[in-house]
């Protein structure tokens, strides 16, 4: 007699692979739930503890976890092993078909601690470490998603291949790997970085090639799931996202993500070469896009508000690769849809990133760091010279200076009334960048002239100042910490410049 074990707490499917199983020859054991989901099929199960001559312990803490259960799944195919089950009475399991416990979804309904406690899985993870260690004899089935392939083949030829059974058992030790690191998360979620760290993903797409031709690539999906993230968006529209547009996608998302008020943001290479608030969607872009249309062609659009028909077609009268906004109404659609390879990407509800883990890899290792929060509160602003800046400056400031932090350093950003008139983006030294930031107003004809300046780091001199100065720039924020703070401040009082330090820098290499 050949004996299928199954125990399962997604019964998806777990019916039509148990008739399937019967009906080529397997005695079906299962406990529980899962036993009573096939017997009100009206399928003939032996109850595991019935086959054991065990009951169920602790409340069914203890049901599989038996030696007739893992010496009839271990028991490999020589004449040592049958000789021993044969004399101990025990019968081989040839396929084990097991999920488990929903440790993660409980973990993402707010489950209670004792709750999650019992939602850890043992006597499962056990099983299909079992079947899997086993696989040249037994199918470790451990999801659904394996019953099609299963059912097909023992219909076809009465067993499972063992091309099919060594693959298997390659995700079922993946599914108790990623599992396990999941309650260790848990068990250790306010150390970030202990002695190891473990990184998970799930294939989502192969890329066509990574960032050039010449590399291969792939996107793969993490377990973050409290924030909006390009995991969960949707795509409506357009070309296969490449290597590129997923990277520029987060920098869009990051930034966008910085405020509240309708605003848009245009990014070019990772960097924001527009952004802006506006009343509507509509204006948003607009005034964004004014920034530096230049730059923007080919670039990445990203808005925080549903993109309604006045702002789709704005959007249609430029070449942009990707857009992305919380959802899109039916006009909008059918509008940007007329652009054939416009990448459309709806993200739902945006929803603020808690702190989070970033790595960054190395030949032969990964960085790790906590992720950026920018931080921005009055109080602990210091005027450092000029004049005390009104409401309406700081908010100027503060808008210029979460731009900033998201642009890649050396970084300074010009901005007017909520929007960007001028970028410079990853200089070697600062005063270029402040002299890239000038050139690129110059070049839209915008006024630099009352405008606000932000910087992501310190001032190593007073050029800056004095180079804003000369411009006619009204304020200034940036983090201080320099040996040489004395300088700019002085130059800053020099010229009337409102100088505004935050205490915290926002590099971004």
């Amino acid at each position: 007699m050949r004996y299928a074990l199954l125990s399962v707490s997604d019964k998806t499917g777990i019916v039509e692979l148990a008739r399937t199983l019967a009906g080529a020859g397997y005695a079906l054991l299962s406990s529980g739930g899962t036993a009573f989901e096939l017997e009100q099929a009206g399928l003939e199960v032996q109850r595991v503890a019935e086959y054991t001559g065990s009951s169920e312990l602790l409340q069914g803490r203890v049901k599989t976890l038996h030696p007739k259960i893992h010496a009839g799944i271990l028991a490999r195919d020589n004449s040592r092993d049958r000789d021993e089950m044969e004399r101990e009475g025990i019968a081989l399991i040839d396929i084990v078909a097991v999920n488990l416990y929903p440790f993660r979804a409980g973990r993402e309904n707010d489950a209670t601690k004792q709750d999650l406690i019992e939602l850890i899985d043992i006597g499962g993870a056990a099983l299909l470490r079992a079947g899997a260690k086993n696989w040249e004899r037994v199918a470790a089935l451990s999801s659904p998603a394996a019953y099609p392939e299963a059912i097909r083949q023992l219909k076809a030829h009465g067993e499972i291949d063992r091309a099919t059974r060594e693959r298997l058992a390659g995700e079922a030790f993946r599914l108790t790997a990623d599992y396990d690191a999941a309650i260790a998360a848990w068990l250790g979620e306010r150390e970030h970085f202990g002695p190891q760290l473990r990184l998970r993903g799930d294939l989502r797409e192969r890329m066509r090639y990574g960032e050039n031709p010449g590399q291969d690539a792939a996107f793969y999906l993490g377990n973050e799931t409290e924030g909006t993230s390009l995991a969960g968006v949707e795509q409506l529209g357009g070309k296969v996202l490449s290597y590129n547009n997923i990277v520029d996608l987060e920098s869009a998302l990051e930034l966008i993500l910085e405020f509240k008020e309708p605003a848009a943001a245009v990014i070019k290479h990772t960097n924001p070469c527009g952004c802006a608030l506006g009343k509507s969607p509509a204006e948003a872009f607009r005034r964004a896009l004014a920034g530096d249309p230049k730059s923007a062609f080919g670039g990445i659009v990203a808005l925080n508000r549903e993109v309604d028909r006045e702002t789709a077609e704005l959007i249609a009268g430029i070449f942009v690769e990707a857009l992305l906004a919380p959802g899109f109404t039916d006009e909008a659609l059918r509008r940007l849809r007329r652009k054939k390879n416009l990448r459309l990407l709806a993200a739902g509800p945006f929803r603020e990133r808690p702190p989070h883990i970033q790595v960054r890899t190395v030949y032969g290792g990964f960085l790790a760091q906590e992720s950026d929060a920018v931080a921005w509160a009055p109080e602990d602003l210091k005027v450092a010279a000029g004049p005390e800046p009104a409401p309406g400056l700081l908010g100027e400031l503060e808008f210029a200076w979460r731009v900033c932090a998201h642009v890649k350093s050396n970084a300074i950003v010009l901005t007017r009334e909520r929007a960007i008139i001028g970028v410079g983006a990853g200089q070697m030294s600062r005063i270029d960048a402040a002299e890239l930031a000038l050139k690129k107003a110059a070049e839209t004809g915008a006024e630099p002239r009352g405008s606000v300046l932000a910087s992501d780091a310190f001032f190593p001199f007073r050029d800056v100042v004095d180079l804003a100065a000369r411009a006619g720039i009204a304020a200034i924020v940036q983090p201080g910490g320099s040996i040489r703070d004395e300088e700019s401040i002085a130059a800053a009082q020099e010229h009337g410049i409102t100088l505004v330090l935050t205490g915290r820098r926002h590099f971004r290499h």
